[in-house]
């Protein structure tokens, strides 16, 4: 039986970094936080982190990851990790991963992502090969995870050609149906210690300026010149109808299981873990009630960032404060005192 003590948990200081470090410390495990110089002062402040790591920019992680590797740190990836490093270098940390690396090519690559979850049988929106294909309201999307900023709306294919030009180099998009309802995001959770799907909450986003436009006129609007955007300011708690939730179990386990029979690029092989941990399936849910999913995320995400203390769900669950940040440290205590440790590890 391994001991806990001998272990920590390590994220960097940003994105989710809060509610991972307090699950840690909850869960009675050492928290490291690696921090840019100048951003410390919150986690000194919450008092998440029992130890707080220094460097000039989070692309320097590889400096002191030998530092971790001593600790037998246990690097949880979020947002911000993925998008400082970028998926190639995740490949290659040598200190210890929760979860799939080989999943993040697939979550950064917005065409291989629309595979999967079309193979996993999900609803998805309409996409376009060509801008010349432009028939309905549309939505650009570039690739990676940048919180929704630069995305836009098109109405015709001329509308697409004026406002790319406002992102000159930017190659790597989509141009996706705007499907009109109600947006969800799906917190979920997997845990191959279990094997078993949980859902852990729900949110939508506050966008910018998106969801403040609308309490200007449209005629003022217009005379400004007003361009929507969609930078993810916040996030806004959601309970779902409960009818809905055996629709959201099935898919959160197609997702699952389809995700073991995607190929990993340095091996040429199955990933045969597949997703695991904390993900999230991001839907436009239609007057139809219909899921019309347009991206995972296969990590922890920020929109669990209002539930550190536990949503109505974890609450049925668990009877006691359930973060997704909680549950990734009580993942990997159960897997230390079972010597299961190699099975959670990417």
């Amino acid at each position: 039986m391994g001991n806990i003590k001998d272990y920590a948990i390590c994220t960097l200081g940003s994105h989710t970094a809060l509610q991972i470090l307090k699950g840690a410390k909850d869960e009675g495990i050492r928290a490291i936080a690696v921090c840019q110089k100048g951003q410390e002062d919150i986690y000194k402040h919450f008092g998440v982190a029992d130890e707080i790591i220094l460097v000039d920019s989070f692309k320097n992680f590889f400096e002191i990851e030998d530092k971790l590797v001593k600790a037998n740190a246990i690097m949880i990836p979020h947002g911000s990790f993925v998008s400082y490093l970028g998926w190639q270098k995740v490949q290659d940390i040598k200190v210890m991963h929760y979860g799939s690396k080989g999943i993040l090519e697939w979550e950064s690559d917005r065409v291989k992502e629309r595979d999967w979850l079309k193979a996993a049988g999900l609803k998805l929106p309409r996409l376009f090969k060509s801008p010349e294909d432009i028939d309905c309201p549309v939505i650009i999307k570039f690739h990676g995870a940048k919180g929704g900023k630069g995305y836009f709306i098109a109405k015709s294919t001329k509308e697409f050609y004026e406002r790319i030009k406002e992102y000159p180099g930017e190659e790597g998009y989509v141009i996706q149906e705007y499907v009109v309802g109600v947006p969800v995001y799906t917190h979920y959770f997997y845990s191959l210690i279990n094997e078993e799907l949980e859902v852990m909450s729900f949110d939508k986003r506050y966008e910018s300026n998106a969801d403040s436009i609308g309490r200007i006129a449209s005629k003022d609007q217009m005379e400004a010149g007003i361009r929507t955007s969609y930078t993810i300011v916040g996030n806004i708690p959601i309970v779902v109808r409960e009818s809905l939730l055996p629709e959201i179990f099935k898919m959160g386990r197609n997702v699952v299981t389809e995700s073991r029979k995607l190929i990993d690029y340095k091996t040429g092989k199955p990933i045969s873990k597949g997703l695991y941990g904390s993900f999230c399936l991001e839907a436009i849910v239609d007057p139809e009630l219909n899921f019309n999913v347009f991206e995972i995320s296969a990590r922890i995400v920020a929109g669990t960032n209002p539930f550190i203390n536990g949503s109505p769900y974890t609450w049925l669950r668990y009877n006691e404060p359930m973060s997704t940040g909680r549950r990734i440290a009580r993942d990997i205590k159960q897997a230390i005192e079972m010597d299961k440790l190699d099975l959670i590890l990417g």
